[in-house]
């Protein structure tokens, strides 16, 4: 039987860059769009041989801002991976979109093309959040877009939303939500802003701008979490909520482990038991597909002991969880002392029990990084006690 295989997709232009952004993304290099779609089909033709044997299932442009990027490439870079790949017919095949750089015409062409999924950045529906972010279209164009993705008769759409925004009170980011909910798209991200060192952002917050307190963006997400279950999407990752059948099926390729192929600069991959990503560089990508010259940034062979931390570290990001069985079966390794800790955080809200798999639950899920690392430590120590008495065996055994 054939495995599945998803691919991922880069495109690194964008009309403007965002404050927040700490993607691989390039503003005003326009004139390379035509080189990079040439240097995308060329690597994917190279690929695609090994990849024999797989059937993808996934395939997600993401960026930078792919509608930027327009209709005709995608679809060429699109039709590139149905000619070279195994592409299955009911396939996910989704496009990151920003609502200033879609209309009915181009997402026709894009659902013709076979496109069949549309993740629209919105972020805010309060334009004096939009503009301090320097997020390049209103929430006005952002009802008009969705309004182009439905009468382009596609039918699966996410929108993305951020809360702790510049500006935003517990009132601001309510109404948010409610505006988002009456779009009615099929799934939402819905993100806790992340201030990263050398953004602009960065430099505002160290020059003194003031974003909400952890308190505050944990009562915001406590609140949304509730409203939007009750709104009939459900939670399936800390930060993704879908109506029934509507899951990201690519992005939950990353948080179950399963393989994936990535393709532009900055893009990571995880195939063939080997983890590597392509140089952050877009000419020297473009330069190294098309004539010749290292592409790779880094490469590294995952052996399967790590592979038990990242069940944990990934797994343990979505409500689908942990389960014992799996995780001795997959790792052969003992899952009580982790079991034990799953239990006392249980007891304190962290983390529940139920059908026969551990999750965190929302509270758990605010303290996420501090509990995973936790189970971490005690995963190394029992890989560490296991590992002993096999040292002393073998030492016993080379003695004369």
């Amino acid at each position: 039987m054939a495995g599945k295989l998803g691919i991922y997709i880069h495109i690194p232009f964008c009309r403007s860059k965002c404050d927040y952004c700490d993607f691989y993304s390039l503003a005003g290099r326009e004139d390379r769009m035509d080189d990079y779609r040439k240097a995308l089909t060329a690597h994917i033709r190279e690929t695609a041989p090994l990849a024999k044997g797989y059937q993808v299932d996934t395939i997600y442009f993401g960026g930078g801002t792919p509608s930027y990027f327009g209709a005709k490439r995608v679809k060429e870079v699109l039709g590139e991976i149905q000619r070279r790949f195994d592409v299955v017919r009911e396939a996910e095949v989704t496009v990151e979109c920003n609502p200033d750089s879609v209309d009915k015409k181009m997402l026709t062409c894009l659902r013709r093309a076979g496109v069949n999924r549309i993740s629209l950045g919105v972020q805010s529906s309060c334009d004096a959040q939009l503009a301090a972010l320097h997020r390049p279209h209103t929430f006005q164009q952002a009802k008009d877009a969705v309004r182009a993705v439905r009468e382009a008769k596609i039918k699966n759409l996410s929108l993305d939303l951020i809360y702790g925004l510049p500006g935003q009170d517990m009132e601001g980011w309510k109404q948010s939500v409610e505006d988002l909910i009456a779009l009615e798209p099929e799934h939402l991200s819905c993100y806790g802003l992340k201030v990263e060192e050398g953004t602009p952002l960065y430099l505002r917050v160290a020059g003194g701008e003031i974003l909400p307190d952890d308190d505050q963006q944990a009562d915001m997400y406590l609140w949304m979490v509730d409203r939007l279950q009750e709104a009939g999407y459900q939670q399936y990752e800390i930060s993704n909520f879908a109506k029934k059948g509507f899951q990201s099926r690519h992005n939950l390729k990353y948080w179950l482990g399963k393989p994936y192929i990535g393709f532009g600069p900055g893009a990571h991959s995880d195939f063939g038991g080997r983890r590597y990503s392509f140089v952050r560089d877009l000419d020297r990508y473009i330069q190294g597909v098309l004539k010749g010259g290292g592409i790779v940034d880094q490469s590294e062979l995952i052996p399967q002991r790590e592979r038990s931390g990242e069940y944990l570290m990934l797994r343990l990001r979505t409500t689908r969880g942990v389960e014992e069985w799996e995780y001795r079966r997959e790792y052969f390794m003992n899952f009580d002392p982790i079991e034990q800790k799953l239990a006392e955080f249980e007891r304190m809200g962290w983390a529940v029990w139920e059908d026969r798999r551990w999750h965190l639950t929302p509270k758990g899920f605010l303290v996420s990084n501090q509990l995973i690392g936790t189970l971490l430590e005690i995963q190394e120590k029992e890989a560490l006690d296991s590992l002993l008495p096999r040292l002393r065996r073998a030492r016993q055994e080379q003695k004369p």
